[in-house]
């Protein structure tokens, strides 16, 4: 199953009191490949539970273009519930981001609901200044967790694959 913001909030207060070190990381995670397993893995190693938000259709049209994503935001986010390891799945939870998801407040709406000890990133994410302060500012960490590698993107993909 997968959340919205709000219905994820109380769960997320339940597990921080449970000393739980809560991790988000956030993308579209179109076509899952080799990089993205890498990225969630190394986000999941940074603490106990990784919480996985994922853009709407809409913001990848807007900020991939045309013909993206490849895969709706709801199989998406099937993709990474399916994520199986021998010690159990690697992402625990995953929010299912509202198409109106591209500016501050709503940055703001995520990290204050959620309130992630790590908010892990790519070495290629950007809008770090303000992300680093909405993470400080509800007590988290903003924490590169894995080098970007050009070489495998969706992006590539679909190009290396085009007759």
């Amino acid at each position: 199953m997968f959340y919205t913001i709000t219905p994820l909030a109380p769960i997320c207060n339940d597990l921080r009191s449970k000393n739980y070190k809560l991790v988000l990381a956030t993308g579209f995670f179109d076509l899952l490949h080799s990089e993205h397993i890498n990225f969630l893995t190394k986000a999941k190693a940074a603490g106990d539970i990784l919480i996985v938000a994922v853009e709407s259709d809409e913001r990848a049209r807007i900020t991939k273009g045309e013909g993206r994503p490849i895969e709706t935001q709801s199989i998406r986010c099937q993709h990474l519930l399916d994520l199986e390891f021998p010690n159990g799945h690697l992402v625990d939870y995953v929010i299912s981001l509202p198409l109106d998801f591209n500016n501050f407040a709503a940055y703001d709406s995520l990290i204050s609901a959620i309130r992630p000890m790590i908010y892990a990133i790519s070495s290629h994410t950007t809008h770090l200044k303000s992300k680093t302060f909405l993470v400080e500012k509800y007590g988290g960490k903003l924490v590169i967790v894995h080098e970007f590698n050009p070489e495998i993107s969706t992006t590539k993909i679909i190009a290396d694959n085009q007759v």
